[in-house]
């Protein structure tokens, strides 16, 4: 299991999700609190909107909540493009419908959500127990929002290590394998996402990412696909059958069989 940091605190405000936030906290072995101490580094709050990750003592970054109903997944489902958006052809619904796809760096899930909205079977795996249960309260709250309902039906959620769930599988297991390592800090002052920042100071980057694309490529019947900045290294240093870029991300193709 990936450490949680000492200094992180759950915190509960109301009475009637005392029980809820008592199993939460030791699940996650946290601390419960009943109000926000501004001197805590981090804290999960839970209240009747769910939970979310804030930042006590940072007012200018607001707190990170997974919410698949949210204005920007709501406009990129109806908006976005279809199978014309780049993840979507770099996974291959052009040639393929209804892909079973294995997400084995989750986070935030929004790529997975983005194709799950397409038709696609996603398999989720995040090995952070906070980042998880973020995700799982998300999966959570979309069964009572008919507009995601159906998409988040198509994705399935596992806790736990990338690597050992993929040994425990069996080859050709899935259509596609799609890796999203954490991005290598660059130094640059450009404005970082929210979700980034948060899981730089929680998680830190992917120091074995280079390990998940061998059992990857054994995994995926049809291709492997990594997403990575524009500028970066391949991934385990192993150059990509081709490549997809746009401004600031890559995505880099592995192809082990057409689906032509």
């Amino acid at each position: 299991m990936e450490p949680i940091p000492n200094s992180l605190e759950l915190v509960c405000t109301q009475e009637l999700l005392q029980d809820k936030a008592q199993q939460l906290a030791e699940r996650l072995n946290l601390t419960l609190c009943h109000q926000v101490k501004d001197e805590t580094q981090l804290s999960l709050l839970l209240d009747d909107s769910g939970l979310s990750l804030l930042r006590p003592g940072d007012k200018t970054l607001g707190a990170l909540k997974v919410d698949f109903n949210d204005g920007a997944l709501t406009w990129r489902r109806n908006h976005g493009g279809g199978t014309g958006q780049a993840v979507a052809k770099a996974v291959g619904l052009k040639q393929k419908k209804q892909l079973t796809i294995l997400d084995a760096t989750a986070g935030t899930a929004t790529d997975a959500f983005v194709l799950a909205a397409l038709g696609c079977h996603m398999t989720l795996v995040e090995r952070h127990p906070i980042v998880a249960a973020l995700l799982e309260d998300a999966l959570l709250r979309a069964q009572a929002e008919p507009d995601v309902y159906e998409v988040t039906q198509r994705m399935n959620l596992h806790q736990g290590s990338s690597l050992t769930f993929m040994q425990d599988c069996i080859e050709n297991s899935f259509d596609v394998v799609y890796l999203d390592p954490m991005f290598p800090h660059s130094g640059k002052k450009a404005q970082v996402k929210k979700s980034m920042q948060y899981f730089r100071d929680m998680v830190g980057k992917d120091e074995d990412a280079n390990d998940l694309l061998i059992p990857a490529l054994k995994l995926a019947a049809y291709r492997v696909v990594v997403k990575r900045p524009r500028k970066s290294p391949y991934l385990n240093q192993q150059t990509p059958s081709f490549s997809q870029e746009g401004k600031a991300n890559r995505f880099d193709i592995y192809v082990n069989k057409s689906m032509k």
